[in-house]
């Protein structure tokens, strides 16, 4: 098992971080509520998850932070498999600075989407982001001259999945696949110089979409 975990993760440091600081989080969520599926509302994931009417003033925070916040177990185990396989190719075809700032990108895109469409519905969890790094990931293929339908087909099967599931947030996996598709191809460029910009004008983007729906809800 140990092998198997260092061969994903090898030249993914940001990657191992990400998975590190969820399960931490996870596990001080879990101790706190004395429970393995019902972790958030009795525990510091209180203040941590997103929803609409908190996130005014210094609350906006709960729109990065909802990011490494997971709902039980399952949520967590299926997510950081997730990013094992996609991120940490995702990190090592664009580097880890690109990579890291892209994957906040990635969760604020996603939050942006749901303080739009879904105010007040509580949202948590790293899939949007996700989503962001799939869109990559088509890309990164492309870019290698390589059969893109794997990487085409485990995008399809997810958004298929989001829409039929009925315990994921639609809203949020939209958003972190917009902001994904819309940095891809720059961000899998040869020059390293594009990457950085891609990765930081993504991040400025979705920070900006985020603030002005806060406020703009405020406003209401």
């Amino acid at each position: 098992m140990q092998k198997i975990a260092q061969q994903f993760f090898r030249g993914a440091p940001v990657s191992v971080a990400i998975t590190a600081l969820c399960a931490i989080v996870y596990a001080v969520m879990a101790v706190q509520s004395r429970s393995l599926d019902s972790v958030v509302w009795d525990s510091v994931g209180a203040e941590l998850v997103l929803w609409g009417p908190e996130t005014r003033g210094a609350g906006l925070v709960r729109a990065l932070t909802a990011g490494f916040v997971h709902l039980s177990a399952t949520h967590l185990v299926l997510n950081m498999l997730m990013l094992a396989v996609i991120g940490t190719e995702v990190e090592r075809a664009v580097g880890s600075g690109p990579y890291a700032v892209a994957y906040a990108a990635g969760i604020l895109g996603s939050s942006a989407a749901v303080l739009q469409f879904a105010f007040l519905t509580p949202t948590a969890g790293a899939s949007g982001a996700l989503y962001a790094l799939m869109a990559v990931f088509v890309a990164i293929a492309y870019r290698r001259h390589v059969d893109p339908r794997p990487a085409l087909i485990l995008l399809a099967g997810n958004v298929v999945y989001t829409l039929v599931a009925s315990d994921v947030s639609v809203w949020g996996h939209a958003g972190g696949l917009v902001a994904g598709a819309l940095m891809a191809w720059p961000l899998t460029s040869p020059s390293v110089r594009t990457r950085w910009v891609a990765a930081w004008v993504a991040l400025a983007v979705c920070t900006v979409s985020t603030v002005c729906t806060v406020c703009t809800a405020s406003a209401g």
